[in-house]
């Protein structure tokens, strides 16, 4: 009699269980798979810069306000109260009207209340915090940022992993990432190229929202 069932194993055998590896997309062939079949990536949302809170500059200025307009009040309600002024207005009121404008004193004390005063405004109108670099928003209400040492690091670890450096220094900007690397064997421009490809692929990787621009410099190391 044939039976259509697996016929059953003897006892203390064992048996290889499948093995789930990492997801690698099926290559399009002729047999109707295609590109348009892969899991396509989420589109990069628009990822600003991050604010800085400015704690510092807003408490100094906050104070210095409160300062002055609490001194300013008290000098006031002290008049209203038929009290003798504080000494420093009367002079104050003296210099303003008898010491020219092109006096040193003026003009230093005018140069001084401009430079602040152009400090506060580039405070106020720039985001700060140039050291974040945004990353590419996938989903909504989520942003993420990251520490520009952190990517130099980054990126170090991968350009020493091409055949040939000796040594690399990586310094990331917000729009230019520069790599000076040093090669102890091997043609330059053979490792100028797989750092180039290297270097590209981790900044990729790296998922920032505005990728930098990648500059590469090889030349040989010195012997000592």
């Amino acid at each position: 009699m044939t039976g259509t069932g697996t016929e059953p194993e003897p006892e203390g055998t064992t048996r290889q269980l499948p093995v789930i590896g990492p997801y690698e997309p099926d290559e399009p062939d002729g047999s109707g798979g295609s590109a348009a079949e892969r899991p396509a990536e989420p589109p990069a949302g628009r990822a600003a810069r991050f604010w800085s809170e400015r704690r510092v500059p807003s408490a100094l200025t906050a104070l210095v306000v409160l300062g002055a307009a609490g001194i300013l009040l008290y000098d006031i309600a002290a008049v209203r109260t038929d009290r003798a002024a504080m000494s420093w207005r009367p002079r104050l009121a003296r210099e303003l009207a008898t010491r020219p404008l092109d006096n040193a004193l003026v003009i230093t004390a005018a140069a001084a209340a401009a430079v602040i005063g152009l400090w506060l405004i580039v405070l106020a109108v720039t985001p700060g915090l140039r050291d974040i670099l945004p990353m590419r928003r996938s989903l909504t209400g989520v942003r993420a940022g990251l520490d520009r040492h952190a990517a130099e690091l980054t990126l170090r670890d991968r350009a020493m992993e091409v055949s040939g450096v000796h040594t690399v220094r990586v310094r990331v900007g917000r729009r230019h990432i520069t790599a000076r690397a040093a090669s102890h064997f091997r043609d330059l421009d053979e490792v100028r190229a797989d750092l180039d490809a290297a270097l590209a692929e981790g900044l990729v990787q790296l998922g920032l929202a505005r990728p930098p621009s990648l500059g590469v410099h090889v030349q040989r190391a010195q012997k000592g």
